[in-house]
């Protein structure tokens, strides 16, 4: 579902980008260091109860969108060194670290300040779900994938707005993806077989719905080129293919809604949160359409949406 599907052992797969997934899925016992090299080293333990060392350098904050320029990532060593070093690190490791004081992050596992002022973080998360609230049906579906950030600067700036679609007919989400005042997107959609480092997806979850209590996913929506864009309307809808039912599913909309994206780069993982929207109200559906006017001008993909 996105160009950061995972890493092979040893090294960074194709793709692999954004607030970094390592390997191995619901870890626990974890822990980071850095030194004063740029080098992250992360220790935790493996499903199979195994401890795994992983030493991860050579990326920090994000490059903005360009299809000639990649974008940053990290170089992982699974073995703790031994592919870099031919030892292992961990005895003489130097940890720089110091409390963390930087922005509030979601899914937060681990972060310090590193010796040279820069923060690197870990943020656990269920990326990867179902969608239009189904429930989990396949392997991957709702691990805790371990994400490892390191960035000086600001954030991705998540702008994230509710809104009545379709003539007020039904609820909806609009927003963007900036990164230092500028867009972030890609320049193809991503998938298993071809990968847009650039790229980033919009996942968008609904609170205590029609589909269930608590949160569920409702859809994963790609950053539109070139204004980082995204809209969304819980409407009724089919399942996508390969589902376990091909039957409409009622629109989803809760009592409130997030969105959730992976950084550009190798920047945090960042999330906005807030409530559904009540009974149709033209003042207020006229505020959100001067948003809309304002971030999405000339998306022909989200014109219905506004």
């Amino acid at each position: 579902m996105l160009a950061a599907a995972g890493l092979i052992a040893g090294w960074a797969a194709p793709g692999a980008g954004a607030s970094q997934p390592l390997a191995d899925r619901d870890v626990k016992d974890v822990s980071l260091k850095v030194n004063p090299s740029g080098e992250a080293l992360i220790v935790y333990t493996r499903e199979n109860g195994q401890r795994r060392e992983v030493l991860a350098w050579g990326a920090v904050d994000a490059v903005h969108p360009s299809p000639i320029a990649s974008q940053v990532q990290f170089k992982v060593d699974y073995a703790g060194g031994w592919r870099k070093y031919r030892k292992p690190v961990r005895n003489g490791f130097r940890d720089t670290c110091r409390p963390y004081d930087g922005p509030r992050l979601v899914w937060l596992v681990a972060a310090c300040k590193a010796g040279d002022g820069s923060y690197w973080a870990l943020q656990s998360w269920q990326r990867i779900q179902p969608m239009r609230g189904f429930a989990a049906f396949r392997p991957a579906h709702m691990r805790y994938e371990l994400h490892l950030s390191h960035w000086t600067g600001p954030l991705g700036d998540l702008q994230v707005s509710p809104n009545w679609t379709y003539g007020g007919m039904w609820q909806g989400l609009f927003g963007r993806l900036l990164y230092r005042g500028k867009p972030v997107h890609g320049y193809r959609t991503p998938s298993d077989r071809r990968s847009d480092f650039h790229a980033r997806y919009f996942y968008i979850d609904t609170y205590d719905s029609v589909w269930g209590q608590g949160w569920k996913r409702a859809a994963a929506k790609v950053t539109h080129n070139p204004n980082g864009g995204f809209c969304f309307s819980f409407v009724r809808d089919r399942p996508p293919p390969a589902y376990p039912s091909s039957e409409f599913r009622p629109p989803g909309n809760g009592e409130r809604h997030r969105v959730t994206v992976m950084g550009p780069g190798v920047t945090p993982v960042v999330q906005w949160e807030g409530p559904g929207l009540g009974a149709y109200d033209r003042a207020a559906d006229a505020v959100f359409d001067a948003v809309f006017d304002e971030w999405l001008a000339g998306d022909r993909a989200c014109v219905r949406e506004r």
